[in-house]
């Protein structure tokens, strides 16, 4: 690179997209220089001598070239954040959109310095992208980088002047087909054994934090019919409700606790949904100079962002429901750290990474591949001052923060599982006991009925007082769903009527507690 290339395009670029007092107008072609126009291959020659009418493929590809010609137009007509916000709230912040109901929104950035990358860090990527893709738009590579169209035209530009990209055809709305010179593939070649990623641009680990400050759970208390709402279709008492409304109130944690069977799995997978909001992250971080893999789509539920403000919103981000993370017998230290793709340069976000601004689950608590001594020394920290530290491959360590409501599930005494210290740190510990004979008679009526069973109270008591107070039998919560099931299959295997029977309750506690 030539002495003042850097300058040069920093100057371009804050021409393209900073400029206070420049507006880019919508134009059916982009200026070219003299060697890009011998370069250009021609898009307007024309035969004067025949003027045949237009082929159907014809007319579907100058469908296809206006649909993409406006796509550029809008792009270019993308007013500057300021401008957006100022419109939307009055407000001039460039790091956060704040609307009428306090939703964070990460608002697309007008320049790298917004955006906190270097030129290089983009350069690199679009270098990356182009040798994957062999052939690609300005336009779908912007949109792949995840900002905005001239932003990346205009560093498309510079790799073409420093002979890395080159025109291979032009298309409508100013924009072109790119692909990389033999120079830009031996980069690219180069680059890609430092790293392999070459998706959406990483979000600077500060920006990150803040996003995570304005979307935390804390402060945020779910009033009482919204919880209620949230474990609608489980059938639990009030008091239960009470004790986990407090217990989301707090915003640190619970401990859920007691015999299997009872729903302690399901009333914490609910927990996040009392909040009935969405969050926004990015897709991926860098701190450090490493890049950190943060969007999960097994774990994280994408929501389609909605709004006039569509376009505005930055394309490294994605918005999706309040994350509930679980985690059960499978949890090792490993999944604690960040975890490298071997020959990627790439790292996997921690699961207490992904579940910040919503819910982590550690199901089975006591049961984990790794020793509860391990887990609790590990969290022991983060857990009272909400923060936590990651190791980074380079050696370096981040303090990133630790910032979710954290549920511990058990069936076992959490007395013989933790220390005092350690408990202290969970302030409301609940203990999920068995059903009483009402509930589980009317929650098996209920079911039995949502499952279209014929079925008297008759069959119900004798269910009762034969199978369970007579064998000395805990009433637990899941019984009723399982036996319905065995009845379910009987009834299917043999052509039998839809109901239950006394010799159906029999077969099903026969084949269900042989052995319990």
């Amino acid at each position: 690179m030539q002495p003042g290339t850097l300058t040069d395009i920093d100057n371009l670029l804050m021409s393209l997209g900073n400029g206070e007092d420049m507006e880019v107008e919508p134009k059916s072609a982009s200026p070219m220089t003299s060697e890009e126009a011998q370069e250009s291959p021609s898009a307007s020659t024309e035969n004067t001598d025949e003027n045949p009418a237009p082929s159907e493929d014809s007319k579907e590809t100058v469908a296809k070239e206006k649909t993409h010609a406006e796509k550029i137009e809008e792009a270019r007509r993308l007013p500057k954040v300021s401008d957006a916000v100022a419109k939307l709230t009055g407000e001039t912040s460039i790091r956060r959109l704040s609307m009428n109901n306090g939703v964070f929104i990460p608002p697309s950035p007008d320049s790298l310095s917004d955006a906190g990358l270097s030129l290089s860090e983009v350069m690199n990527l679009i270098l990356k992208y182009l040798y994957n893709r062999g052939v690609e738009t300005g336009y779908k590579t912007a949109l792949q980088i995840g900002l905005k169209f001239p932003l990346v035209e205009g560093i498309l530009r510079q790799l073409k002047i420093e002979r890395l990209a080159a025109y291979k055809n032009s298309i409508a709305g100013g924009d072109y087909l790119y692909e990389l010179t033999d120079l830009g593939r031996d980069r690219a070649r180069t680059l890609a054994v430092q790293s392999t990623y070459f998706g959406t641009a990483p979000v600077p680990l500060d920006q990150y934090i803040e996003s995570v400050n304005a979307q935390s759970l804390a402060g945020r208390k779910p009033t009482l019919k919204a919880i209620r709402r949230a474990f609608a279709d489980l059938d639990i008492s009030d008091r239960m409700i009470s004790n986990i409304g407090q217990a989301i109130h707090s915003g640190r944690g619970m401990f859920l606790y007691g015999a299997p069977g009872n729903g302690k799995t399901s009333m914490a997978e609910r927990v996040t949904k009392s909040f009935g909001d969405t969050i926004w992250i990015p897709r991926s971080i860098v701190a450090s100079g490493e890049i950190i893999r943060l969007y999960d789509p097994n774990r994280h539920r994408p929501i389609k962002a909605e709004g006039d403000y569509e376009q505005e919103v930055d394309g490294r981000w994605v918005q999706i429901e309040r994350p509930t993370i679980v985690s059960g017998g499978e949890l090792t230290m490993e999944d604690l750290e960040i975890t490298y793709i071997r020959k990627t340069g790439v790292g996997e976000a921690p699961l207490q990474l992904k579940s910040n601004c919503g819910t982590l689950l550690i199901d089975d608590f006591g049961r984990q591949r790794m020793s509860t001594d391990e887990l609790l020394n590990r969290w022991i920290v983060p857990l009272e001052q909400r923060i936590d530290f990651l190791h980074m491959e380079s050696g370096r360590t981040i303090q990133v923060p630790f910032d979710q409501l954290i549920i511990f599930s058990s069936n076992l005494e959490p007395r013989d599982l933790v220390d005092d210290a350690f408990l202290r740190r969970i302030p409301y510990k609940i203990e999920v006991k068995d059903a009483s004979e009402i509930e589980f008679r009317n929650l098996f009526i209920k079911m039995a009925k949502k499952a279209r069973f014929e079925c008297s109270h008759e069959t119900v008591d004798y269910l009762i007082q034969h199978h369970y107070v007579g064998a000395n039998r805990p009433f637990r919560f899941c019984h009723p769903r399982d036996l319905l099931r065995q009845v379910e299959n009987r009834c299917t295997l043999h052509n039998l009527p839809h109901e239950i029977t006394k010799s159906a309750i029999d077969q099903a506690v026969e084949n269900y507690f042989s052995i319990m």
